[in-house]
């Protein structure tokens, strides 16, 4: 099966992260509840990262793999996604090369992932002056969790929106209601800067690897049938492909802040 993700970043700085929009209105202009916010508290001039004036910022697709930003740079926007972070075992790692390596004999150009997550955002463009409220507003929202567990053992196709890039996922099975509840705080986050929110209906997954273009075809049918029938056969995969979260994550340009499961 194929579902469409509402677009991938290709920064330099993301591997993997989904897509940033800008402000409905456009420009420099705060939402009124980010505005207020940023009226009760400083800027954050220790935050790391911030770009020098005479920084000259360069778009080069072959810098990173041949993958195009999905959102145009502009000085001081932050790319920014909020996702679970995945710790990968070494009988993964195994899995993973032999999913790799079985869906090369359809793509060849398919690469596997370097890190692994499970998004609960899609990627957002944040003013550098509202990150910390931001990050301070998933703080509170996210405290009163627990550590749970979910199983992702269902390969699956993505396209991103643009059909720029195709990816290779392990979609979750059980553990979703879970998820939509810490979705949901997310989004209550997001709605206080105006941000787009998750998508609806969203397929929860881990990608596992990606290529330029759109390849789904390819990819799907018979090779989904074989991908699934390796995680379907490997050793101990029920007990490998049930995961537990223990941190959800935000990441703003160069910036990472964690959250702690309890």
């Amino acid at each position: 099966m194929r579902a469409a993700l509402v677009e991938y970043s290709s920064s330099e700085e993301e591997e993997e992260e989904e897509e940033g929009r800008h402000w409905g209105g456009g420009g420099e202009q705060a939402p009124s509840t980010a505005a207020a916010v940023r009226r009760r508290l400083p800027l954050p001039a220790d935050l790391p990262g911030d770009p020098e004036p005479e920084e000259a910022v360069t778009d080069d697709s072959s810098r990173h793999g041949g993958r195009v930003r999905s959102f145009p740079h502009e000085r001081g926007n932050w790319a920014t996604h909020v996702y679970l972070p995945y710790r990968v075992r070494e009988e993964f790692l195994e899995l993973l090369e032999l999913l790799v390596y079985r869906a090369r004999s359809h793509v060849p150009s398919l690469s596997a992932m370097e890190e692994f997550h499970l998004s609960l955002s899609q990627c957002v463009v944040l003013r550098y002056h509202w990150i910390q409220p931001f990050v301070s507003g998933l703080r509170v929202r996210l405290a009163a969790f627990h550590r749970f567990f979910c199983v992702a053992d269902q390969v699956k196709v993505y396209t991103n929106q643009n059909k720029t890039r195709t990816f290779i996922g392990l979609e979750v099975t059980a553990g979703h209601f879970q998820l939509l509840e810490l979705v949901s705080e997310v989004d209550r986050v997001l709605e206080e800067f105006d941000l787009p929110t998750f998508y609806k209906d969203p397929s929860f997954h881990i990608s596992l690897a990606w290529c330029v273009g759109d390849l789904s075809d390819r990819l799907e049918g018979q090779c989904l049938r074989e991908l699934q029938d390796i995680v379907d056969g490997f050793e101990d995969s029920a007990l490998l492909l049930r995961v537990q979260w223990e941190q959800i994550q935000c990441k703003s340009g160069n910036k990472y802040f964690s959250f702690p499961l309890r």
